[in-house]
């Protein structure tokens, strides 16, 4: 059984990382595709000034400067709570932005400009992957993984983290993609990345506890 799941992990991460690779060259050859134009002007289509708050606040965790102090006190409440080895695995999601930087710099595609869809927010790194799309699958994916295999915390603390959580890994891209900051093949980018990321913390946490993933 065990040699099973570690080969289907294997061809789960496989196909994966074949699946990123072939969105980084069909990025690097159209890096202004009309797929990626569509997709935008279907999500900038029903807007209106509540839901641009709504969406800027979905994004707000995932800027460094939030993002990094989140992670950080994050794995403080586990570490006094003597859940030592989830607060380092916290601490491991800090990674996510220098392997998106990496990658941007890699493939160095432009943000989406005003003369083609709506800019409500406007950034000046490159825009594939969407580093706020990575973080959220890589922070909130460990913490539904946690949630799961922390038996000792409270059940209602347990779902109610684990669907937040959720609820944020899942919207997070409509809402790059709503503000102007990134085209789909972005945000599917770092939804493909932060879940190669992710893969990686949770087999190595979940060996250390016992679990197998």
């Amino acid at each position: 059984m065990q040699k099973r799941r570690k080969r289907i992990l294997l061809y789960t991460v496989s196909l994966i990382t074949l699946g990123f690779i072939l969105l980084s060259v069909f990025v690097s050859l159209f890096p202004d595709s009309t797929i990626d134009r569509q997709f935008s002007e279907e999500v900038q289509e029903h807007r209106f000034p509540l839901l641009d708050i709504a969406m800027k606040i979905v994004s707000y965790p995932g800027y460094v400067y939030v993002a990094a102090p989140m992670a950080l006190v994050t794995a403080m409440v586990f570490f006094v709570f003597r859940f030592k080895k989830e607060a380092l695995f916290f601490v491991l999601t800090l990674s996510s932005g220098a392997v998106s930087s990496a990658v941007k710099m890699l493939i160095n595609r432009p943000r989406p400009h005003a003369d083609v869809v709506r800019v409500i927010e406007e950034t000046r790194q490159q825009s594939f992957p969407s580093g706020h799309t990575q973080f959220y699958v890589i922070f909130f994916g460990l913490m539904v993984i946690v949630m799961y295999n922390l038996k000792t915390v409270p059940l209602w603390l347990r779902l109610s983290a684990a669907l937040v959580s959720l609820g944020m890994i899942f919207t997070i891209p409509f809402s790059r993609i709503y503000l102007g900051a990134h085209w789909f093949t972005d945000v599917l980018g770092g939804f493909l990345l932060g879940l190669l990321c992710l893969l990686a913390l949770a087999y190595f946490y979940l060996r250390k506890t016992g679990e197998q993933i």
